[in-house]
């Protein structure tokens, strides 16, 4: 099979790309990277020089494509199945591509600030960047909230680059900063994301990894 994806089971970013290849039950070969390992860590930064996940190589076009929403939207493009993550009205794509950028930026990034301070030494830890991250995900959280519909997805009827995006960003969001009790359609519509089967075999396969994931009590070494 011409693509292969370089990933790790419990990176963020990767589980978008991964629900969008569930999604169209699209072919590809699975390469889980190490970084810790010197020989998968060359490898890797051979490839892709910026060393971070995913990255999507294509044999057939002789392609090496990073970047999460690049990855989505080359498959939507080269490989398009049933589902259309990128939607074909123009104004309305544009939309989605925002709240892709939205859920990246003020979700996903703020969410990987605190992930990674757990990881420093204690006297190295970034205290404000930490609670700046917690303000940016309470802020955001309350955006979605008033922007998500009540049912549905992300964009409406239609599950698309938006809600690829959503599942890692609010999933991870949530296990650093609880949404609490105020909230009622983000949590509504993160379980309808779970629910989703390419959601849940993402999920699934993430699950051996869990343990690497650093809690505020107990930092471990684990990398996106």
């Amino acid at each position: 099979m011409s693509l292969t994806l370089y990933y790790h089971p419990l990176s963020s970013f990767c589980w978008k790309v991964l629900i969008a290849l569930y999604e169209n039950d699209i072919s590809f070969t699975p390469r889980l990277i190490n970084l810790g390992d010197a020989d998968d860590r060359a490898a890797f930064l051979k490839l892709w020089p910026i060393g971070k996940f995913p990255v999507l190589r294509d044999e057939q076009s002789q392609r090496t494509i990073p970047e999460s929403s690049i990855i989505i939207e080359y498959l939507d493009q080269h490989f398009a199945g049933v589902m259309r993550f990128i939607p074909a009205a123009p104004d309305l794509a544009l939309r989605t591509r925002l709240r892709d950028r939205f859920l990246d930026l003020y979700l996903h990034m703020p969410t990987q600030t605190i992930v990674f301070d757990r990881l420093r030494p204690s006297d190295t830890r970034d205290p404000l960047g930490v609670a700046d991250a917690r303000a940016r995900l309470r802020t955001s959280y309350a955006m979605l909230e008033a922007e998500l519909p009540s049912a549905g997805w992300a964009m409406g009827e239609s599950f698309t680059l938006a809600d690829c995006a959503a599942l890692p960003a609010l999933f991870y969001a949530e296990k650093v900063e609880p949404f609490g009790d105020a909230l009622k359609t983000v949590p509504a519509y993160l379980d309808r994301l779970k629910a989703r089967p390419s959601v849940a075999r993402v999920v699934a396969e993430a699950e051996p990894y869990f343990h690497m994931f650093p809690n505020e009590r107990e930092p471990t070494s684990a990398r996106n």
